[in-house]
């Protein structure tokens, strides 16, 4: 399972070299990922503790796990599994982080087409209400625009205005979130937020495995229990 992680290797080498069939290799992969979710604290838990660190807000935001194809189609005929955003298949997931970047928690996955804001009202707003009553506010992008209380996010323009039309206090406010809400996006890609996809052959399902993981003091990388790992299911393939 670390070899996994480590070196993204697939499934029918690493049961080759430990001397077992391809499905058991998958077996002991997936019971090893759900011993690892196990330890991984709920939202509302790592809400409490970042309070309980003293900070001053959250940064939520979304990124697209891309996979291969997988079956289900929505009612307009469309795939359930395709954004259109990112012109990919692939399933949506929303990531919290501290102020300073350092990985706190991800969702379960929601189809690529999922927008922003919708996964987000699934998984994240619930709690993160809750979290600015006790004064933790959400910082976010755009894509969360109409979040509700305790999510600050830039004001869009309206559409046809340059970015010198909104008024002159509006546009500070929109720099001030950008550049809080960036140090921690950057700071965030650069510790390594890691996605990790692999195909279950003997169930016929896309196994979506989300970790979060970066440097630890002695410069290795390792998994941190406050992210955690999700093994998700997504829908089976045809």
């Amino acid at each position: 399972m670390l070899r996994w992680f480590r070196e993204r290797g697939c499934v029918h080498c690493l049961a080759r070299d430990a001397g077992v069939s391809q499905g058991t290799g998958y077996r002991y992969l997936h019971e090893g990922i759900d011993v690892l979710a196990a330890q991984a604290p709920d939202l509302h838990e790592v809400l409490d503790h970042c309070r309980h660190e003293g900070m001053t807000h959250v940064i939520l935001d979304g990124t697209l796990v891309e996979t291969d194809r997988l079956a289900g189609a929505r009612d307009n005929g469309n795939d359930w599994w395709f954004s259109q955003k990112h012109k990919a298949f692939g399933g949506n997931v929303q990531f919290l982080a501290a102020p300073d970047g350092t990985p706190l928690w991800v969702s379960d996955v929601e189809p690529g087409s999922v927008p922003d804001i919708t996964a987000a009202r699934i998984h994240a707003l619930p709690a993160l209400y809750k979290a600015a009553a006790g004064s933790l506010p959400t910082l976010a992008d755009k894509g969360y625009i109409g979040a509700g209380i305790g999510s600050l996010v830039p004001v869009c323009r309206p559409k046809g205005q340059s970015e010198q039309g909104p008024a002159h206090h509006t546009r500070t406010t929109n720099s001030l979130i950008r550049g809080v809400r960036a140090l921690g996006e950057r700071a965030a890609a650069r510790e390594g937020v890691e996605m990790f996809t692999g195909f279950d052959s003997s169930t016929g399902a896309e196994r979506l495995l989300l970790g979060v993981r970066w440097p630890t003091p002695s410069g290795s990388s390792a998994p941190h229990r406050c992210a955690g790992f999700r093994p998700v299911e997504a829908a089976p393939r045809r």
